[in-house]
């Protein structure tokens, strides 16, 4: 159904602006030209995110390229002997490493993915990639999520955000530390890893072409005779210097004052590593220009998506817009029991036009929050369940799978199928598991 019905992932994304236009007028009483004014307004949005998501990508393929990288992953690919087992560690890797920091899991599942097909005969390379992409679904619920990240950082921005509801942090041990949430990851890692290894198929197994599996760079040979230019660009102190720099500034972010290991900290590691374990800053130019060519798709459609999250949050002359009406309606049925569930549920629906933390956190906290107030329901609960809504869906929204897909030449149909069943799994899990935290 799905290599049949999905469409490329840059069509999904025109489509959901065509969507999200038509609903915004007649619900939100929005003109045409409203519509207009707050797309084309929304469409630069996301630049620095998207610049980002573009130098994870290509930061996280150059360090893997580097050869002493290239030999571990190698080494633990090894492990596995049976596409089975090769699902099932792929799966578990994967979701543990998204659960420590979603951009870091994101990049290093797919890779090692993609190095175990290298090794393991029989196992079906959709699957694989599938299997990494699927450990993404806990990214939000672990210790690089957004919004339990900004629910316990001090500040002004807090209280605005929640429209004064919050006006002291909730600690992480509300929320990501919370046994309920802790619960719900190892159960949703455990499912999926056993889901994804039953979904492997007896026969017809896709095997991969080898050329998608070619290496792409070489280090380059030194000449016999350097010039004085091509001295610097094969000279191992100049790397070593300047990553010596980027990663004493990393310690100081991270140890001295004490900063989140948030994604800028993600590249930087990424970068610097990368060019030391390359050894000359020529060989890491190369490294990274092969790896750049991944990229495409993140910058050509992260505008589209900015586009549709200024359509959503967009409020014209009615003074309403399509994010709060959304929000609404999920609160005018809600009890303090089937709050959370249904809170859970408005993000996950709005996840798949905003496919952002940062969307979700200031089109919903001023109300969830509010709301979640005068029922009586715990706040890290409330936030907590934004965050699963947001990252649920990810299973089925091609927007985040487009660094993984990159890595793996593959098209997001391709993936998308064993997605879906992921997706109905989870589901169930985090429904039942908010259900049982708010009785």
């Amino acid at each position: 159904m799905v290599q049949r019905w999905l469409p490329e992932p840059f069509i999904f994304a025109v489509l959901l602006t065509f969507v999200a236009a038509i609903l915004a007028m007649p619900i939100c009483h929005q003109t045409p030209i409203e519509v207009i004014e707050h797309w084309g307004g929304g469409v630069w949005g996301l630049l620095s995110f998207a610049m980002q998501m573009a130098l994870v990508l290509v930061s996280g393929s150059a360090l893997a390229a580097a050869p002493p990288v290239k030999k571990g992953i190698r080494a633990l690919a090894s492990l596995p002997k049976t596409p089975a087992a090769a699902i099932a560690i792929v799966t578990a890797v994967s979701a543990i490493a998204c659960w420590l920091n979603w951009g870091f899991g994101l990049i290093v599942g797919v890779i090692f993915a993609k190095e175990i097909a290298r090794k393991v005969q029989g196992v079906d390379y959709r699957l694989l990639i599938a299997s990494a992409y699927s450990g993404f679904v806990v990214w939000h619920a672990g210790l690089s999520g957004s919004i339990p990240l900004t629910m316990a950082t001090p500040g002004d921005s807090l209280a605005k955000a929640t429209n004064g509801v919050l006006t002291s942090p909730v600690p992480v041990t509300q929320t990501i530390l919370d046994p309920h949430n802790i619960i719900m990851v190892l159960l949703i890692i455990v499912a999926i890893t056993v889901v994804n290894t039953l979904m492997h198929p007896k026969k017809d197994v896709f095997v991969v072409d080898p050329a998608l599996l070619n290496e792409e760079t070489t280090a380059p040979a030194a000449p016999a005779e350097k010039t004085p230019a091509q001295r610097m660009e094969y000279s191992h102190v100049i790397a070593w210097m300047i990553s010596l720099l980027g990663l004493s500034y990393l310690f100081i972010h991270l140890f001295i004052r004490h900063s989140g290991f948030d994604l800028g900290a993600v590249i930087m590691l990424f970068l610097f590593l990368g060019l030391i374990l390359h050894g000359t800053p020529l060989a890491y130019v190369r490294a990274f220009g092969a790896s750049a060519r991944g990229a495409a798709g993140i910058i050509l459609q992260f505008p589209f998506y900015a586009g549709i999250m200024g359509i959503i949050t967009g409020v014209g002359a009615s003074g309403v817009c399509l994010g709060t009406v959304l929000s609404d309606a999920c609160i005018s049925a809600s009890t303090p029991t089937t709050y959370p569930l249904l809170t859970f549920l408005c993000a996950a629906i709005l996840n798949m036009f905003v496919p952002s933390g940062g969307g979700h956190w200031a089109i919903q906290a001023p109300i969830m929050f509010s709301a979640g107030q005068t029922l009586n329901v715990d706040p890290g609960l409330t936030g907590i369940a934004i965050a699963w809504g947001d990252a649920w869906t990810n299973l089925i929204q091609p927007f985040w799978a487009l660094p993984a897909l990159a890595i793996a030449k593959l098209d997001a149909r391709d993936i998308m199928g064993f997605c879906l069943i992921d997706l109905l799994v989870t589901g169930i899990i985090i429904s039942a598991g908010l259900v049982i935290w708010a009785l």
